[in-house]
């Protein structure tokens, strides 16, 4: 951190001094347009350096931190060629109004000179500052002697100038300055080692932007050269400006020359040099990933992809074994099917044999294996190995026909053993947390849910009862309750807790105390359930809500009286026929405003004789079988229909034994409750 606020101070003051010299040499050259003396000239001299140094002392901590994409870097340098090659080269003939010649100036000639030659000044500082980066990127020894050495040949060809104007003759000392600074150019040009770290395609690229870079910067000396407005421009506002901008379109020049030679010879060695680049990237990928990524399948698709970039493959796909079988875990650029057919056909009986990496080629197969290919050419098959032991194989495959080399195949074998450990890893760690988890669970959760739910049903001579609850995981979110109101009145809930897991049953418990003590104090369900709703409005997040069931039978009379929450419909089984009872209401939880009691509604019903009316969960209807379709409703009440004549238990086990039948091949992914009652009536 303090490194960086030191860089920020340097790069605000050298900015600030910039500004300052800048306004400075403009005002001096608005009131001395024609230096005419030495005094002049070399006040005019120093300005123009303080200027150039200072804005150099800004540009280049800033071209530091775009060092991470030379080619950006370049490509800056050559848009601030083209536009110099662009004003020079109509500088003729739009221009050479507003020269000074003849020594007859005007105020808009010299603001405009001004104004041109601050554009190539501030070109020129750019453009330098952008080869000094480039001079000094991806090199292992420190080359700062040789550049600080052409930065003071560069000055001193800058200030010999002064000498031509004591003495014309006086020359040689500016042409030795000027020559030994080409010189350090050309030396100093052959640092590129950044070139080798570029790929392939960026290689290309640089190879015809610095073809295209070195004429233009050959163009723009060549024009600098030759007599025109703009050489004369510079050359009048500052000899030493225009000697160094002539030293920088040569370092341009000689510079992007040698890169063009460079990357040319760099370019047979630059596809080996990609993938082997490619490898190592993937490889440290790949160990990061096996402490990072705990999860499998996250894995298994990273793994294929990685191996069809680092094969330079058309697809790649993985299996694991698993119970004496093969699963396909992910695949790339190939249909899970094909790649699933083309696995069993290549391991079928050959698994021994595939110890190391395997190629199979198209001619080389079988017709029932080419069948299958689908226009892919060559396969290679790489063991995932634990201990020894072939926990999986890796395959990539190939459209053209070009064979798996031995050091593509060495690839490939590395980067499955670190497949291998990697996927081990993330199984291990998969079921060390789901079981630690699970026994953390199974303590907590069998203790809650044992005592939430009523050890015995009741039972009078005219009404009998019946419950089961079947959760689908250790915990479960449904509960149900009864209560005994007085020697007539039996108060009972059913409730399903949005979610599962302890958090489910810890609401489940809240929820248990909460209708235990209502009920002894509101008689009216729906006043219940209002009042339960703003209890639990300080308890429930925003995720969880509860739907419910409360209702009150009176064992005198037959008279039922409930109120439902968002809850699954009441089945009502009476006289051979079935009627879904469903009073509006909705969850709890999902509202604490008045539209909760607005929209909860209370029926009453007298249950006649032989009566079977049934509370539940959605976990019954909506239990699935192995095609993804629902029990549903329609199956539910068939089977109390024809089992109404008997007792409830036999019903409730004539339900299961449906159920179970029907979703034998799908796991259960809801919790299961039923209460079942029936109403016997006095003769």
């Amino acid at each position: 951190m303090g490194i960086n606020n030191f860089r920020n101070l340097t790069r605000a003051r050298g900015l600030e001094n910039a500004i300052v010299t800048s306004i400075l040499l403009f005002l001096y050259n608005i009131i001395f347009p024609i230096h005419d003396s030495l005094i002049l000239s070399s006040i005019n001299e120093i300005l123009v350096y303080l200027t150039i140094y200072f804005l150099y002392s800004y540009i280049f901590p800033y071209l530091e931190s775009k060092t991470d994409s030379p080619l950006s870097l370049v490509l800056n340098a050559g848009i601030l060629g083209a536009l110099v090659f662009f004003i020079v080269s109509i500088s003729n003939s739009v221009f050479n109004s507003f020269t000074v010649s003849n020594g007859n100036v005007n105020v808009f000639n010299t603001l405009f000179s001004i104004v041109i030659t601050f554009v190539f000044l501030g070109a020129l500082v750019y453009i330098f500052s952008t080869f000094r980066e480039l001079f000094f990127l991806r090199q292992k020894k420190d080359p700062r002697t040789y550049f600080n050495t052409m930065l003071v040949f560069f000055s001193l060809a800058f200030f010999s100038n002064l000498l031509i104007k004591i003495d014309s003759s006086f020359d040689y000392p500016h042409d030795a300055f000027f020559v030994v600074s080409i010189v350090l150019i050309s030396l100093n040009s052959l640092r590129v080692s950044w070139i080798a770290f570029l790929v392939k395609r960026q290689k290309l690229y640089l190879l015809i932007i610095s073809t295209i870079l070195s004429i233009l910067f050959g163009f723009n000396f060549g024009l600098l050269t030759e007599t025109n407005t703009i050489r004369e421009l510079l050359y009048t506002f500052s000899p030493g400006l225009y000697d160094v901008f002539s030293l920088v379109m040569i370092y341009g020049m000689i510079y992007f020359g040698v890169i063009f030679f460079t990357t040319l010879f760099h370019l047979p060695t630059a596809e080996a040099f990609d993938r082997k680049a490619e490898e190592v990237t993937s490889l440290m990928d790949l160990t990061k990933l096996i402490t990072q990524v705990f999860d499998f399948k996250e894995l298994a698709g990273t793994i294929t992809n990685i191996t069809a970039k680092v094969c330079n493959s058309y697809s790649a796909w993985l299996v694991t074994k698993k119970n004496n079988d093969y699963e396909l875990n992910s695949v790339k650029d190939i249909a899970y099917i094909e790649a699933d057919k083309i696995t069993r056909l290549i391991l079928a009986g050959e698994e021994n044999e595939l110890q190391r990496v395997q190629t199979i080629y198209y001619d080389s197969v079988t017709s029932d294996i080419k069948n299958v290919m689908n226009g892919l050419k060559s396969i290679a098959v790489a063991p995932l190995k634990v201990h020894g032991e072939i926990s999986g194989f890796l395959f990539t495959a190939r459209q053209r026909d070009v064979n798996f080399d031995e050091d593509e195949k060495k690839s490939l074998q590395a980067f499955a053993d670190y497949a291998a450990v990697a996927l081990e890893n993330a199984k291990l760690i998969a079921e060390s947390i789901e079981k630690e988890r699970m026994e953390k669970e199974l303590d907590v959760a069998r203790d809650i849910q044992r005592k939430i739910l009523p050890d015995r049903v009741p039972e009078t001579e005219h009404l009998k009862t019946s419950a089961l609850f079947i959760p689908a995981f250790e915990v479960g979110g449904d509960y149900y309750d009864f209560f005994r109101l007085d020697n007539s009145r039996l108060g009972f809930v059913v409730a399903d807790v949005s979610g599962k897991g302890i958090s489910a049953a810890f609401i489940m418990a809240e929820v248990k105390g909460i209708f235990e003590s209502l009920s002894k104090l509101l008689t009216n369900p729906r006043e219940l359930l209002i009042k339960v709703n703003d209890i639990l409005k300080d308890s429930l997040d925003r995720k969880n809500f509860v739907t419910v069931i409360y209702g009150i039978i009176d064992e005198t009379t037959g008279v039922l009286t409930f109120a439902r929450a968002g809850h699954t419909p009441a089945l009502l089984c009476s006289k051979n026929k079935i009627e879904k009872l469903q009073p509006s209401g909705i969850g709890i939880g999902l509202d604490y405003s008045s539209e909760f009691a607005n929209t909860l509604k209370e029926m009453q019903i007298v249950l006649a004789n032989e009566d079977i009316i049934a509370f539940y969960s959605d976990g019954i209807p909506e239990a699935k079988n192995a095609s993804d379709e629902d029990f549903g409703y329609n199956r539910f009440e068939k089977i109390i229909l024809e089992n109404r004549t008997k007792n409830l238990d036999q019903i409730s086990n004539a339900l299961m034994k449906e159920l179970s039948l029907f979703s034998k091949d799908h796991s259960q992914h809801d919790d299961i409750t039923l209460v079942l009652f029936k109403w016997i009536s006095k003769n």
